[in-house]
This record gives structure tokens, C-alpha cells and sequence, in this order.
């Protein structure tokens, strides 16, 4: 079946990938430098024993090469992601890193014969929305202004309120350092792989959920923060109203999407969105969580905050992938119950959404609307 490399392969995505690699009869290498907060505790537990651990930096030219060698394939799923403003280390560890694998493929003739890096739905931002007249248009970023006064939509010129549109791979729009480095990933392996005949995918995933997401990085998404919030008996917050679009994809229908470009050479050169097809608005998926976990009674809380630089709706149009055969099967119910399940078999689980909350306060991402 061939050797495969995971950079970032002790991570939520990249460990459930390495499981079924392994599962499928690949060899698996994991490149994997156990950055903190995400890995607060080390080297995690449910690593599969079959795969090799390299401890290493996807920035180290010598460490990198020696993970490579041998190897037939490569998913390069290591990255930086966080509310920091630490704009150059995004670049370094995602963009960098992504250049740096082309160069020492290239420069030492590895016989690699396919990459397939991780990227992601934030590269799209805000999406594509249609106007009372049917014209689609492609906007920025909401403003501030508008935001303070708690008022939410997309507007054109006229004031009038847009549809949201499902978004395609062919529109990008990175609104922030995460999603631009992103961009520059997918931009770097295709433009890199076809002038070196390296075959080479893109997957921009959506919001991926399900078991060993971090508890500790407070960038992680709303399985997390819900479930934590209902599984301590507290109200979660919902920022604006509550009624944001978001397209939630299980863990298990995202690694059926990476072995599966993996081992379609159709989907080679290619950017591919990996969703669910389906949107939830954020109360929704609060309202799965409560249920879960039984506690439908406590409500969760819409205080009239916002997170500057959020989405209104982000919702992916993935025909193109199911086009080749690939569909996703899971709910957002059954990304619930698997996270549960994983957050229940802890023995030392510790309260930690204070700190989350502080922190990206301090940072100033969460704001207040205006008082009239």
C-alpha cells in the first residue's frame, strides 16, 4: 500500500486519519512537534501504536527531510490556528511549512507521488450573497459600526437585506491571517505540484467535529465549547443572535474525504470544499448539544456580544466532491454524541472555559454591542 507522512498527525483530524490509513494497510509516519495549548498534556493517548512518532517542527528543514524519506505520500494537516495576533507565525508554520515540502521533494528527488494538504473553509470568508435584484455579490467584512448597534445582516447600498448563498471552491476571499496562509497553502501545493508533476489536493474543510478535539484551544469550535458548558451545567454563549449559518462536518465523513482523494487520481490538482451539505444556525447546534446531554432545560445565553472578525454564514457547496463519489454521511447529532462519548471516558477533565473566555476577551475579539 505504500508508506504515507501526516504532519500534524497527533492532531483531531490528523490522528482519526492515521487510524484509518493504518486500518486501510498503509505504513504511517506522524510529523507531530505537540504545540501547546492543543497538546497541554503531551503526547496523547490514543496515537495508534502501529504508527511511527517523529517529535519535530514542520519548520525544521532536517527534520522534515528525514521525516519524508521513504515515504510515498504526504498530508501535510500540521498548522497554526488561534486569535493571537501573531500574523507572521501563521505564515511561518502554514505557508512556509507547505513551500518547504515542495522544495526538499523537488531538490532531493523524492519519489513522492501525491500531497494532499489541509486547508480550509475560512479561506472563502464571508461567502457569496445575492441581492433583491438577483445579483451575486462577494462582501468583505461587516462593520464595526454596524455591528456595535446589534445589527447583524449582510445589507447592500440600499439597506436591504441579502440571501446568503451556498460558496463554491472557486470563490476566495481570506478575511485574516489564518484564512490568507491557508489560501497560500492551496495556492502553493497545486501551482508547485503541477510544475513538478507532483500530484497534489486541497481540502478545504468546513467546521470539523466530533471526538479528541482539544479541550485547551480556546480556537476550537462550538462541539467543543457547547459540550463543555452543558457537561458542567452552564449556559453557553451565543454570540450576536444566535441564527449564523455554519456548515458542521463529522470527523468520520472528513477522513473518508482525505483516503478518498488519496486514492482517486481524479481528484488530483484540485481545490475540494469537505462539508456536510447541510446549514445549522448556531442556536440549533446548541440546541442538538443540550439535548445530548439531557439538559434541554438550561438555555443558553445571547447577551448581544460579538466576535470581531466572525462570519455571518459560512456554508460550503461541496458538489464538486461528491461529483467523484465522495458524500458525507454523519449528522451534527452524530458529531455530538461521538464528542460526548470522548469527553465522558476523561478522568481528568478540569474546568477550563473561564479561561477561554478571559482570554479571548483580553485579546479583544469578544465585544459588546452599543448601549442605546
Amino acid at each position: 500500500m505504500g508508506k504515507v507522512l501526516v504532519t500534524g498527525g497527533a492532531g483531531f483530524i490528523g490522528s482519526h486519519t492515521v487510524d484509518r490509513l493504518i486500518e486501510s494497510g498503509y505504513e504511517v509516519k506522524i510529523l507531530d512537534n505537540l504545540q501547546k495549548p492543543v497538546h497541554l498534556k503531551g503526547k496523547p493517548t490514543y496515537l495508534h501504536p502501529k504508527a511511527e512518532f517523529i517529535f519535530g517542527d514542520v519548520r525544521d528543514p532536517k527534520v522534515l527531510l528525514y521525516a519524508l524519506k521513504d515515504v510515498s505520500y504526504v498530508y501535510h494537516l500540521a498548522a497554526y490556528q488561534d486569535y493571537l495576533p501573531d500574523f507572521s507565525t501563521f505564515y511561518d508554520v502554514n505557508a512556509v511549512s507547505t513551500a518547504l515540502i515542495y522544495e526538499l521533494i523537488v531538490a532531493n528527488k523524492l519519489p513522492i507521488k501525491k500531497v494532499i494538504v489541509a486547508s480550509s473553509q475560512f479561506v472563502q470568508g464571508e461567502g457569496r450573497y445575492k441581492k433583491k435584484d438577483g445579483s451575486i455579490i462577494t462582501p468583505y467584512q461587516r462593520p464595526l459600526k454596524q455591528l456595535e448597534q446589534g445589527d447583524w445582516a449582510w445589507r447592500d447600498e440600499n439597506g436591504d437585506e441579502m440571501e446568503w448563498q451556498w460558496t463554491s471552491e472557486q470563490h476566495a476571499n481570506p478575511p485574516n491571517a489564518y484564512a490568507i496562509t491557508k489560501y497560500t497553502q492551496e495556492m502553493t501545493a497545486l501551482a508547485h505540484g503541477k510544475r513538478y508533476g507532483i500530484p497534489s489536493v486541497a481540502l478545504r474543510y468546513s467546521i470539523v467535529q466530533g471526538s479528541r478535539q482539544s479541550f485547551y484551544n480556546a480556537y476550537s469550535g462550538a462541539c467543543r465549547i457547547f459540550n463543555l458548558h452543558y457537561y458542567f451545567d452552564k449556559a453557553p454563549t451565543l454570540y450576536e443572535d444566535g441564527l449564523q449559518k455554519r456548515d458542521f462536518v463529522d470527523i468520520r465523513d472528513v477522513v473518508a474525504a482525505n483516503v478518498f482523494v488519496l486514492e482517486n487520481e481524479a481528484a488530483d490538482y484540485n481545490a475540494f470544499c469537505v462539508g456536510s451539505g447541510r446549514a445549522y444556525t448556531i442556536k440549533e447546534f446548541a440546541e442538538i448539544v443540550a439535548k445530548a446531554h439531557g439538559k434541554e432545560h438550561i438555555n443558553a445565553k445571547i447577551p448581544g456580544e460579538f466576535r470581531l472578525g466572525d462570519t455571518r454564514n459560512a456554508c460550503s457547496d461541496i458538489s464538486k466532491l461528491k461529483g467523484l463519489g465522495w458524500t458525507p454521511r454523519f449528522s451534527a447529532t452524530d458529531s455530538v454524541e461521538d464528542y460526548i462519548n470522548y469527553l465522558r471516558a476523561q478522568n481528568d477533565i478540569e474546568d477550563i472555559l473561564a479561561y477561554a473566555e478571559k482570554t479571548m476577551k483580553k485579546l479583544n475579539v469578544v465585544r459588546h454591542t452599543v448601549e442605546q
